[in-house]
């Protein structure tokens, strides 16, 4: 099933921006003139959230007459989303839903870029991101990763395991909490215990302690890729990850060392898509 932001979203952008009624356009007396609105990208575009524009349009009162799916990579000049109405239930909605397309469709565009080179250099390897979106906008960053092609790595703290040394500071020592892994694993027998390295040594050590994935942090490709064949040759079982700034510039080349999943925060952050949006009677 497409994963949809809820009606309490949508509301919730409109409140922010129109929380009294559209004064402008009250003051012309334009707002029972039939118009059209339409949205069409600039650049290419892979497009995210155009399924929250609409149904934001809608409950503005107008009518969508054309909606290009989420997903979908839309060349310079291609329509997105077109709606019909009234000048009030158009202009309503207009920034709003501009706003939520090109964010979205930013975050959409970055991730699929990414998501290619990584595949060019390793088919099948996961792309996967961190929970480093800006906060409040959880929510359309998924949906837009997911439009990208790459996965959320961890929705939240209580569905997944993942250990950093700021945890077993609090243990006494790494190679304590290695110890209780076994134990671990019996305790959660359908989860994955997931161990973040800072070093080539820690990594073997992990490995070595049945952790079903290690996350390499910040490590250049260059050391990256001696490390994990000498990881798969100790542990031939486990996962090896690779986080700590990746981006469109240097994943194939992370992806290139042979590690299974790439782990990165940079598509959230960086320009909006260049979309244009036209309103005429």
């Amino acid at each position: 099933m497409e994963y949809r932001l809820s009606d309490s979203d949508i509301e919730r952008l409109l409140e922010e921006d129109v929380p009294y009624g559209d004064l402008t356009t009250m003051l012309l007396g334009i707002g029972s003139v039939r118009g059209a609105i339409g949205f069409t990208s600039r650049e290419r575009t892979v497009v995210c959230c155009t399924e929250e524009a609409s149904r934001l349009l809608e409950h503005c009162g107008a009518s969508v007459t054309h909606c290009l799916p989420s997903g979908t990579a839309a060349e310079a000049g291609t329509s997105l989303l077109t709606a019909a109405g009234t000048a009030g239930s158009l202009h309503a909605g207009w920034k709003a839903a501009l706003n939520l397309l090109e964010y979205a469709s930013g975050i959409a565009t970055r991730t699929r870029l990414i998501v290619d080179r990584a595949r060019s250099a390793r088919p099948g390897i996961a792309v996967v991101t961190t929970r480093k979106s800006f906060p409040g906008t959880k929510k359309v960053s998924i949906k837009a990763v997911m439009a990208g092609g790459a996965l959320p790595h961890r929705l939240g703290l209580s569905e997944s395991v993942l250990v950093f040394r700021q945890h077993t500071a609090f243990l006494g020592s790494l190679t304590a909490f290695l110890e209780s892994i076994p134990s671990l694993k019996d305790r959660l027998p359908e989860h994955r215990i997931i161990v973040e390295a800072d070093t080539a040594e820690e990594a073997l050590m992990i490995a070595a302690s049945g952790a079903d994935v290690v996350q390499v942090d910040r490590m250049p490709p260059a050391e990256l890729g001696t490390l994990v064949p000498e990881i798969r040759r100790r542990a031939p079982g486990v996962r090896i990850s690779a986080a700590g700034g990746i981006n469109a510039e240097n994943a194939a080349d992370h992806a290139a060392t042979g590690v299974d999943i790439l782990v990165l925060s940079s598509v959230y952050f960086g320009k909006p898509a260049d979309i244009a949006a036209s309103i005429h009677p």
